[in-house]
């Protein structure tokens, strides 16, 4: 029994280890990221491109219950950071998210686009509606929406295997990420291609992250009892 419950307790170690140092970081992160994508989305510097609309945006449907899934991403993305031991790893993985940030900023910056929407009246659908409405349409590829959640899922899920957690939360861990994947669609926030794009970014940013700390510690990315078992 200690054995399946000592990953939960690894995790709310990480979770109590520099707290408030991780509230800072994220609300440093948040403070520079926010005012330029509000800036390019209210004035591009070159034409506005039209994303398509392709076959899986007409298969989802518009579902305005989705709005809760669509903002848990802000919950959902500080969890990685949010579970993090070391200083050292702190700090490795907001260089990433800012590198992550800054490359979206920079194709919305050189190639702005926007994605079709229904006119919809967000007010009808509090609480989050409001907070939805505020957001006009731009900035759509790539889907930064899509590329958080993805990168956050694939951290989620190294630091799960790392604690050594059972296959359940590995799985709530993707089904979480697919559904804000999903709820970006059925939101109207932004089309398929869109989603598509913000994937590829996310996932690119978590592969090339992980390269560059294996190059740094081999021993990342490994299971805690794998490594004990080495030193031992």
């Amino acid at each position: 029994m200690a054995a399946q419950t000592n990953w939960a307790g690894e995790l709310w170690r990480g979770f109590k280890a520099h707290f408030w140092l991780k509230m800072f970081c994220a609300w440093l992160l948040a403070l520079g990221f926010f005012p330029c994508y509000f800036l390019l989305l209210k004035a591009p510097l070159w034409p506005v491109t039209w994303m398509p609309v392709t076959a899986p945006d007409r298969w989802i449907g518009f579902w305005p219950g989705a709005l809760w899934l669509y903002v848990s991403l802000w919950v959902y993305v500080p969890l990685a950071p949010g579970l993090l031991t070391e200083r050292r790893e702190l700090a490795d993985y907001y260089r990433a998210m800012v590198a992550l940030s800054l490359s979206g900023l920079a194709v919305f910056l050189l190639w702005p686009t926007a994605s079709p929407r229904p006119v919809i009246d967000w007010m009808q659908h509090p609480p989050f509606g409001p907070v939805i409405a505020a957001d006009d349409v731009g900035n759509a590829l790539p889907s930064l929406h899509a590329a958080f959640a993805v990168f956050t899922a694939i951290w989620l899920d190294r630091l799960l295997r790392r604690v050594g957690a059972p296959l359940w939360p590995r799985i709530a861990n993707v089904c979480w990420g697919l559904g804000i994947l999903y709820s970006t669609i059925a939101t109207r926030q932004h089309v398929a291609v869109d989603i598509a794009a913000g994937s590829a970014l996310g996932w690119l940013a978590a592969v090339l992250h992980a390269r560059w700390l294996r190059s740094r510690r081999p021993a990342f990315g490994k299971p805690a009892n794998s490594e004990q078992r080495e030193t031992g």
